[in-house]
Order: structure tokens, then C-alpha cells, then sequence
């Protein structure tokens, strides 16, 4: 049977093409070795369920591994103590006459005993005698038990929960303090963090002191996919399909554009072996997995609606701060401290949105990079901008033989910016001007190119637009102009780029306030490199401000820091 690249549920090694976890799994063993209690918080669709699957395998001789789901426990069996710890017993005893270990008569004997307490319905079982008798089986199973709940943020609003670690965390004392059985170690899984969940249920003067979950051991634990991992699971489907692919550059690729979430990778995968072969212009599997072909399905996952996408936009929906950092990030090239103590970005941080980045928050991959770029600027008020409205008119006229005609598109911006902002006396930054141009370019290369805001080379520098259309990449470089010395370092800069990128031509947009200066675009040559230039009259900043502020220019907000 041939494999699939898997996107929903869990992934299996027989049937889907994965990548190795075992490293993984060695490393999340080390921690349960150890006796650890801990969390293991991944985002949405990021192989968490897979992984604790595997490790159920993985340990399953040396270990009694009781693997539980919350989420097939419903809002019923948290309403009260002695339901829940019911439930709980009921789920717990199933697994354990799962184990096949039933030839281990004290063993046995505990484990009747609890079935006993159950079938008796005595309401005033709870919490304490759940956890006698999960001490008596502890001591008598025949191997250290490894607790495994998955999907704990089902039961996050619950106090019965709370309480339910409080039991746990009081094991785990009394196992180091008296050696009293136990559980050898247990893994609480879910997007969320225990112990942020937690919070929502404790006074603000209380919570950070008295966490139940206070006892869980922090792991070090990467769950995404290296350009390596993405590498070796392309030889194994390479050596099933032969595309003749180029297996590190096809893995570099995805990598650069997924940064190795999993779900990405895997629906990047996924088109590129079931879709993209049957789009026009590609003849089979072969051609779909050159750049071409993995630059279409990286637009189409873009493009989609899908779980992890919809998530993404509730949250920003739901928290106005996410929002405006995710803004500030995109479009002011504003650095922002990595501080988990900044709620939005904790949040932002465990759906995997962004990351830590040498001490500063990130976008987490380009993906998420443009599909954020994309929701900012189809904003209504956006698609009513003059801009806008012009690049639709003009758009057809870009495209020839198939090649995107980049200078032609900078010419048209320069000459429909100078007519519509040129004399405006609103302030600007050089980062409106980036978005400005990013509103205009996005119809001309719609369902065709891709484009990102590449924020760090090979070499560390920094550059802004990269546009990728049917296998050419693009450079644009925004500047405002500050005088001759200033921008001789911004044309060394774009060399230094191209020389980066490896390509012979780049381009440079940049924004005057010199009336004197000849708006329009000209090209020379520097290095043996070509550098397109489209320069542009701008109004000039004046005033002594301080502070900061929000300034509008045609209904697009512009964080304006004025000095």
C-alpha cells in the first residue's frame, strides 16, 4: 500500500510518511527515568498526539504506560469531586485490565478492589480515596506505572481539576519525602499550559505562589520538524515514488517556509504528491517537486481555510493586544522584547504564532508571516485605498510570456504614489511605505507568486520584500532617502543581499522628501550586479515631537515615532 503525507489526526508509520521521532522519544524518556512529573504543551497540529503515541510503544516494556484522553470525558464528569473521581477510577481501570498484565495476582486483587469501590456507588468516594488506591496500585502492579493525559485543556475551567493536581503534586511529594508509591512519572499534554490555565481560577494574589502543578520538572523538548528530519522523510517517499527530486533543496525550501511546524511541512507534502501534479503546467509527480511545484502548494496552503489558520484568526480576534503586537511586528519593524510575562505574548508563544528570536519576539515561520500580512491588508477600509484601486486597473499589463516585469511595477507604483500621496501633509515612516507597496503588489502577483518580508539573510542583515513568481525571486529593498552617504550604504546593502540569494538583479524603492531630487526609476550596475532604482517624492516630517502616536495615511494606520 502506498503511503500518504497525513494532515489530520495521528500519524502512523505503516500508512503515512513521518519523520524520525526516536531522538525525541529517548529525550522524553530521560525525564521519565528520572521520576519527573511535567507538561507537555505543544500549538495546534503540531505532533503532540502523534509523538505520545509513539512513546506508549516506545516504553512499553519497561513501562505499565496508561495513556488518557480528557477530551472523551464530557462536562458531566467534572461537575463535582465524587464524579469526577468516579469517572476517573472507571477510565483508569479500563487501561489497566488493558495492560495484559493480569497474571500478577496482588496486582489483580488492588484492581478488584477498585472495582468494588466503583460498583458501589458510594458518593463519598472522591478525590482522597482515588488516590489510595492508585498508591496501593502502584505498589503492586508489576512494572513503574507512566501516567499520560492528553487533552487536559478540556478540563481547564474546572476547580474538581485543580484539585485533581493538588492530589497529584501531594503524590509526588510523598514519593520523594517518604518514598511512598506512586506514579513513576506523569505527562500532562495539551496546547495550553497547566499552569496558565490554572490562573484563570485563583485570586490574581494567589495563584503565582500556590500552583498545583508547581512540582512539574521544565523539558527541553523540540517538537518541530529540522531541515534534516524534512530531508529523511522525502528519501523515504523518494524511495517509494522516484521523482528525482533534489532532496536537500526541496528540504531546504520547505523548511524556509515552515520553519518546521509539522502540520505545514506535512500539507506542503501533501500537495505537492497528490495536487500539484494535476495542475496545469505540471506533467507528473516529478515536475511538482521542483521549486516550482512546492512554491504552488505553499501558495495554496496560504490560500486555505483550514483549523490551524481559523485559530489563528480567532485568537486575534478575541485579543486586541495580539493584534497589535502581531501589526507592530509586520509593518513598524519594531523590536519587542520576548517576555512571557506579557500575557499576549505567552499566548501568542504557545499556539506557536511566534517565537524567541536572540531575546525578541518573532513571527513563528513566513507562512504564518504572510497569511498575517494578507488578513492586515484585506482589511476593508484597505481595499477602498487609491493604491489598491490602481493596481487592479493596472495589473494586467505586468505580466509577459509568463515572467513577472519588476521594474515595470515599480515605475506604475512611482508614478500612481506621486500623483496620490506625493503633496499629502500627513506624516509617513519608511514602513508605511512598505505597505503601501505590499497593497499594490499583492493583486499583480495574486494566485501566481508569493511574496514575504524576509527579516534576517544568511549573513544576519536585513532586507525587506522577496517575491517569488513562477521560479524567479525578486529583492526590493525600501529606504527613505537620507542624504548620498546613506543610501551608497543602502546599495551596498541590496548587494550584499543579492550576493545572499545568489541572483544578478535587485531592486530599490525609495521615498524623498527632496523636491530637488528626479523622481523615477533608473538602473546601474555595482559589482557586476544590475539595482533597479524607483525613487519617489514624499512630504517631509516636521515638528519637535516626543512619544508616539497613530497618524492615517489614505485609512492605513501608520505607528509614526517621532522625535
Amino acid at each position: 500500500m502506498h503511503k500518504k503525507f497525513n494532515i489530520t489526526g495521528l500519524c502512523l508509520p505503516e500508512k503515512h510518511y513521518m519523520v524520525d521521532i526516536s531522538d525525541r522519544l529517548r529525550a522524553i524518556k530521560a525525564y521519565i527515568d528520572e521520576g519527573s512529573y511535567f507538561s507537555i504543551n505543544c500549538a495546534r497540529q503540531y505532533g503532540k498526539t502523534t509523538t505520545l503515541h509513539a512513546l506508549t510503544h516506545f516504553l512499553a516494556e519497561e513501562y505499565l504506560v496508561i495513556s488518557l484522553d480528557f477530551q472523551s470525558l464530557g462536562h458531566a464528569s467534572f461537575q463535582d469531586e465524587h464524579t469526577f473521581s468516579r469517572t476517573f477510577a472507571e477510565y483508569l481501570l479500563r487501561e489497566l485490565e488493558l495492560s495484559g498484565l493480569g497474571t500478577f495476582p496482588d496486582f489483580i486483587q488492588q484492581m478488584d478492589l477498585l472495582k468494588t469501590k466503583i460498583e458501589a456507588k458510594d458518593h463519598s468516594f472522591v478525590l482522597f480515596h482515588l488516590f489510595g488506591h492508585i498508591t496501593a496500585i502502584c505498589k503492586a502492579a508489576p512494572k513503574p506505572i507512566l501516567l499520560i493525559i492528553d487533552e487536559v485543556d478540556s478540563a481547564s475551567n474546572n476547580q474538581v481539576f485543580l484539585d485533581f493536581l493538588s492530589q497529584l503534586r501531594h503524590s509526588y511529594l510523598e514519593r520523594e519525602k517518604r518514598s511512598m508509591p506512586a506514579f513513576q512519572s506523569v505527562i500532562l499534554a495539551g496546547v495550553y499550559d497547566v499552569q496558565r490555565l490554572q490562573m484563570k481560577l485563583r485570586p490574581q494574589t494567589d495563584h503565582k505562589a500556590n500552583s498545583p502543578w508547581n512540582i512539574a520538572a521544565e523539558i527541553h523538548v523540540d517538537f518541530s520538524f529540522s531541515q534534516q528530519n524534512i530531508a529523511q522523510m522525502l528519501e523515504a517517499y523518494e524511495n517509494d515514488c522516484h521523482t528525482g527530486m533534489d532532496i536537500p533543496a526541496a528540504a531546504q525550501l520547505i523548511y524556509d517556509y515552515t520553519s518546521g511546524y509539522p502540520f505545514l511541512v506535512s500539507s506542503i507534502c501533501k500537495q505537492a504528491d497528490e495536487e500539484i501534479a494535476a495542475s496545469a503546467g505540471f506533467l507528473d509527480k516529478a515536475s511538482s517537486w521542483n521549486r516550482e511545484g512546492i512554491l504552488l502548494a505553499v501558495r495554496r496552503l496560504i490560500a486555505e481555510r483550514n483549523t490551524l489558520f481559523e485559530s489563528l484568526n480567532a485568537k486575534l480576534d478575541s485579543y486586541p493586544e495580539l493584534n497589535r503586537i502581531l501589526y507592530a511586528l509586520l509593518f513598524v519593524g519594531k523590536d519587542i522584547p520576548y517576555n512571557t510575562d506579557n500575557e499576549a505574548i505567552a499566548l501568542a508563544s504557545m499556539l506557536g504564532f511566534v517565537t524567541n528570536r536572540d531575546g525578541n519576539v518573532a513571527i513563528a515561520n513566513r507562512i504564518f508571516e504572510t497569511r498575517l500580512y494578507n488578513r492586515f491588508l484585506s482589511a476593508e477600509e484597505l481595499q477602498e485605498d487609491a493604491i489598491y484601486k490602481a493596481s487592479l486597473w493596472d495589473k494586467n499589463q505586468f505580466i509577459l510570456h509568463g515572467r513577472l516585469n519588476m521594474r515595470l511595477v515599480l515605475e506604475r507604483f512611482a508614478s500612481h504614489f506621486h500623483e496620490i500621496y506625493g503633496d499629502s501633509s500627513e506624516a509617513f515612516l519608511e514602513e508605511c511605505g512598505r505597505k503601501l507597496f505590499l497593497l499594490y503588489l499583492r493583486p499583480i502577483i495574486n494566485g501566481k507568486g508569493n511574496y514575504y518580508v524576509e527579516s534576517r539573510t544568511r549573513n544576519m542583515g536585513r532586507t525587506d520584500i522577496i517575491v517569488d513568481y513562477c521560479g524567479e525571486q525578486f529583492v526590493i529593498e525600501t529606504k527613505i532617502w537620507r542624504g548620498k552617504e546613506y543610501h551608497s550604504r543602502g546599495e551596498q546593502q541590496i548587494i550584499g543581499y543579492l550576493d545572499d540569494y545568489q541572483i544578478k538583479k535587485g531592486y530599490l524603492l525609495s521615498f524623498s522628501f527632496n523636491k530637488k531630487k528626479s523622481i523615477g526609476v533608473q538602473e546601474f550596475v555595482i559589482d557586476g550586479k544590475t539595482v533597479i532604482e524607483a525613487l519617489v517624492y514624499k512630504f517631509r516630517l516636521s515638528g519637535t515631537f516626543s512619544g508616539s502616536c497613530f497618524q492615517r495615511i489614505s485609512g492605513i494606520s501608520c505607528l509614526i515615532r517621532r522625535r
